[in-house]
């Protein structure tokens, strides 16, 4: 499926835009899982003024949908109409060391590198990025955290374009954070944001950092098509010990699995579509709902709309999705 061009219709500032602008651009290209339909209209932004500019432009009824490096979020084969925003690297990929054990990077950073840049600088505390997927500007929207430390342990503000095209800065507290979930203003755009950590040596804190990636590496599916952590640990249990304990184990599909390195972590092992991915997520929250009455949530994010004729019930006898979550 495909949408009407925007393009045509944002004349004559487009033609004042830096950054790149595709029509109907496959998501499928640019998330982890490999799945998902079609953006109306992709952009990339040269920097944050071109980023500002266009916002500021953009007619406030068209959809507008931020997503990162794709680790964390499943796009229905659907699609999304409107524009959706990737920030590159190159833009918005940057470093810089502060004063007070504090470092300022680009959300288009991917976690590793900046518990790697924070390592080689000094900075201790950071090194719970090396265990997550994914790219900073993902990581600060859905408050990321392993192994006992959490985003907002170390997040000190941020800096975001909103959808009226302001550049703004957000303290700690303007973003409300909680368990996987942050509640800053609706629609901005993070561009960067800083971190303070605590002093210590280069040279154990990398070692540190190889022992995360080893553990990682023995435990998670890490090469595979995947999406990170498929559902949230509810209060006082493990999500994983739940799906073993349904039989869900290696559960397929499809062409999607739920591993059987780890039961928490679904994948494409086999050209899934997202209505494969998506229906495996509700089977498993079905049975592990049936086996101990506890309904998973999802952390992986989806969005999007469902092919026509193909949408997915949640717990399989709800409801229908019609559009994004």
């Amino acid at each position: 499926m495909s949408y009407p061009d925007l393009i045509p219709t944002l004349e004559p500032w487009i033609s004042q835009v830096r950054g790149r602008l595709i029509a109907n651009q496959m998501l499928s290209e640019v998330t982890w899982f490999r799945v998902g339909g079609p953006a109306q209209l992709f952009f990339t932004p040269t920097d944050e003024a071109d980023l500002a500019f266009f916002l500021k432009n953009l007619p406030r009824d068209i959809r507008v949908t931020t997503i990162g490096l794709g680790s964390n979020l499943l796009i229905r084969d659907g699609g999304l109409d409107g524009v959706v925003i990737r920030l590159s690297g190159k833009g918005f990929g940057g470093t810089e060391v502060l004063d007070g054990h504090r470092i300022r990077v680009g959300t288009a950073l991917p976690d590793v590198k900046v518990a790697t840049a924070a390592a080689e600088a000094g900075i201790d505390g950071l090194t719970f990025y090396r265990g997550i997927p994914g790219g900073i500007g993902g990581a600060l929207y859905m408050n990321a955290g392993c192994y006992g430390t959490e985003t907002k342990d170390r997040m000190v503000e941020l800096r975001a374009v909103t959808r009226e095209g302001e550049i703004i800065t957000l303290s700690n507290a303007d973003m409300a954070y909680r368990y996987r979930k942050s509640n800053g203003p609706r629609g901005a755009v993070f561009v960067s944001a800083t971190y303070e950590g605590f002093a210590g040596q280069p040279d154990e804190i990398l070692s540190r950092m190889r022992e995360i990636t080893e553990k990682r590496e023995s435990s998670q599916p890490t090469k595979a098509k995947t999406g990170g952590s498929t559902f949230k640990n509810p209060e006082g249990h493990s999500s994983w010990k739940l799906i073993d304990a349904a039989g869900c184990r290696g559960l397929i599909v499809g062409g999607a699995q739920m591993s059987e390195l780890h039961a928490n972590f679904l994948l494409n092992i086999n050209d899934a579509s997202a209505l494969d991915v998506e229906t495996l997520g509700e089977t498993v929250r079905n049975r592990v709902r049936a086996q101990s009455g506890i309904s998973l949530v999802w952390e992986i994010r989806r969005m999007g709309h469902f092919a026509p004729g193909a949408e997915v019930r949640e717990f399989l006898d709800g409801d229908v999705f019609t559009g994004a979550v």
